[in-house]
């Protein structure tokens, strides 16, 4: 498994993988929110990271999102894995690809590696355990502005 970084002509093999994760994952998909969201973090990193994780084939095996925050409950700076998907599921990609980014994460001094996962999605809260991710009684809510 490698990583490496998302440029921004990866744009639109991102957008196909993006649509097939909204799919997977029962989210709408949106082209134009999709390349609003993408597009600053392809273009540097003040705002965060687009991986993504190959394997042998030719093509990306699949992408993840890493953006930065602060949080006062932390104490500094936060990262927030706010996407990961893999196309080529059981073969460990998604889970070396978790391990190098929790460690760029630290390399970069984020205190806390945050994410989320949709209730029904148990497997991804397993997956996620694994590697030292607890759940927190936190209720995420939002509000379109």
């Amino acid at each position: 498994m490698t990583l490496s970084r998302a440029l921004p002509e990866d744009l639109g093999t991102l957008l196909d993988m993006c649509r097939r994760y909204c799919e997977l994952d029962g989210h709408v998909f949106d082209e134009s929110t999709a390349r609003a969201g993408f597009a600053p973090l392809l273009d540097g990193d003040v705002h965060g990271v687009v991986w993504l994780i190959g394997d042998d084939g030719p093509d990306p095996a699949g992408y993840a999102v890493v953006t930065w925050g602060w949080s006062i409950e932390s104490g500094g700076p936060d990262a927030l894995l706010d996407e990961i998907y893999v196309d080529r599921r059981g073969r460990g990609l998604g889970s070396a690809a978790v391990v190098e980014i929790i460690e760029d994460c630290r390399r970069r001094g984020f205190i806390r590696v945050f994410l989320e996962t949709e209730r029904h999605n148990l497997g991804a809260r397993r997956l996620y355990s694994r590697f030292g991710f607890r759940e927190e009684d936190s209720v995420w809510m939002s509000k379109d502005l």
